[in-house]
């Protein structure tokens, strides 16, 4: 990935939205795109002078979509839609959603369909490569007409108002920093105020960087699967390939079953397990793993298909046509982003649950295969994990709760002119939290499993298990007597956050699929 990315009018890629909203790529316009976005609006100039209402140029907006505007109170009409429209409420957004929101839309402008001058988009760039970043809030859009109170957020720093954070994360007046990165307020045309809150930017910023991280989550819960099948001296057969692609053809299944048995290759306790012979099959939340971890990775292809597809949209009311034709369209309606942003946080609920219910098993002496209880040191004296698992059980409770559809719901609002909406905001709001969970979930199955295998010492795990529990170890002590064991938590948390946990694995088996 290069330190900066082109905006042309087309194939902006998700790996450059990441780059940019995470990482602080840098972003210019391609002059192509460029040349062709003032082409465009010189035939919005025309129409603006002309004497046919066109809306968006020369009208109202919503329910005043009839309403005239003359030339004279033009400006006013751009800077009171953006003023009114940036009505947002409650806490700000992350700062990585806000980049993204504003890239996208910028991208959207940079597509020649919406009719804005060069000059607001250079504008929206310069934000980004300055890092000054509009304070936007969780409440205000409903994924209809555009995510337009969060992005009016965004507009109204454009102009010199409203509120920002700097590159250091501090408030400070707008007029300040746009002055110390030498950026210019604009003075809003004509169709520009519309053009630039009327687009799913926001939800689908998040659904590119919600898919993203389930991409390593639900690798790695194929990991804590086979730490813990270790961990209760579970059955490897059940991971076969045979019993997969050939019986039930779901790709995502098949790759998750191949990973697990990568992951326990060589293992010392499966080997031992085997030996014995003692036990016909393991419970569900063992045996099932790659049957829920593989709808997981299929529901993600899906969710990628929507997002590439929405990735290559241009968003706009009124659109301009490549014939010129500016004209009305409901492709602002966050439906198609708002489904899969759901069925995620459905998808994200499920994974939870069976992770939480494999590290439920390992603490239970009567279901664990000769674990102690709660893998304490001193049962009775030292409690273990046992309250690890009830903090797994209240995220899987949240993300339960979360999982509950937004987008089944629709408020009228704008006189009912808007009389149906995605709430695909809402959706993809909930999917972070749902996301975040998750991670946290994973990470105390993975502090549980490692703690099961050391106690079945001097077995060993395998290869590939070894190399995670070694990492671990070098934030998170092995077993013995009842620590703080919120840091311990949080040290496992980062440690799938910042990847290290995961890449010891691969670096034994090789990427996992």
């Amino acid at each position: 990935m290069t330190d900066t990315v082109r905006l042309s009018r087309f194939d902006l890629a998700a790996a450059e939205v990441l780059a940019v909203a995470r990482r602080g790529a840098r972003v210019e316009l391609d002059p192509a795109a460029r040349e062709h976005v003032a082409a465009v609006r010189a035939h919005i100039d025309a129409l603006a002078a002309g004497e046919t209402p066109v809306y968006g140029v020369s009208t109202g907006f919503g329910a005043l979509a009839d309403t005239s505007i003359p030339p004279s109170m033009r400006h006013a009409l751009q800077r009171s839609l953006i003023r009114s429209h940036a009505a947002g409420a409650g806490p700000e957004v992350e700062r990585e959603v806000v980049r993204a929101l504003m890239l996208l839309r910028a991208r959207t402008l940079a597509s020649g369909r919406t009719g804005v001058r060069p000059v607001v988009i250079e504008t929206m760039l310069a934000l980004l490569n300055a890092g000054i970043t509009p304070i936007v809030h969780e409440y205000g859009s409903l994924g209809c007409s555009g995510d337009l109170a969060p992005l009016a957020h965004c507009a109204i720093v454009l102009m010199g108002e409203g509120r920002a954070r700097d590159r250091d994360g501090a408030e400070r007046p707008v007029p300040e920093l746009l002055a110390e990165a030498g950026i210019e307020p604009v003075l809003l045309e004509e169709k520009e105020g519309l053009a630039l809150i009327n687009g799913t930017d926001g939800m689908l910023g998040m659904l590119l960087m919600a898919l993203a991280d389930l991409d390593e989550l639900v690798r790695t819960a194929d990991l804590t699967t086979a730490l813990t099948v270790q961990g209760l001296r579970g059955r490897d057969g059940v991971f076969r390939p045979q019993l997969h692609a050939p019986l039930r053809p779901h790709p995502g299944q098949a790759a998750s079953a191949a990973n697990v048995l990568a992951l326990l290759e060589g293992s010392p306790i499966i080997a031992d397990v085997a030996a014995e012979g003692s036990r016909v099959q393991d419970a569900y939340s063992l045996r099932c793993a790659p049957q829920v971890a593989g709808a997981v990775r299929d529901t993600i292809t899906h969710a990628r298909t929507v997002a590439e597809r929405e990735l290559a949209a241009a968003i706009d009311n009124p659109v301009v046509l490549e014939d010129g034709t500016v004209t009305s369209n409901g492709n602002f309606h966050g439906a198609p982003v708002a489904y899969v942003l759901d069925f995620l946080a459905i998808a994200s609920a499920d994974l939870a649950s069976i992770a939480e219910r494999r590290t439920d098993r390992m603490l239970d002496k009567a279901r664990s295969h000769g674990l102690p209880p709660f893998l304490a040191d001193d049962p009775g004296v030292d409690s273990g994990f046992m309250i690890a698992q009830y903090t797994q059980a209240a995220l899987v409770s949240e993300m339960k709760r979360l999982a509950v559809p937004a987008s089944v719901d629709s408020i009228p609002s704008s006189a009912m002119q808007e009389d149906h909406v995605s709430m695909g905001w809402h959706a993809a709001r909930k999917l972070r939290t749902s996301v975040e969970n998750l991670r946290r979930v994973l990470a105390i199955e993975l502090l549980t499993a490692a703690r099961a295998v050391d106690l079945r010492a001097p077995l060993q795990p395998s290869t590939a298990c070894a190399a995670v529990i070694g990492v671990l170890r070098e934030n998170v002590e092995g077993p013995g007597p009842d620590r703080f064991l919120a840091p311990d938590i949080a040290a496992a948390e980062e440690g799938l956050r910042d990847g290290s946990l995961l890449a010891a694995a691969e670096g034994v088996v090789g990427p996992l699929a």
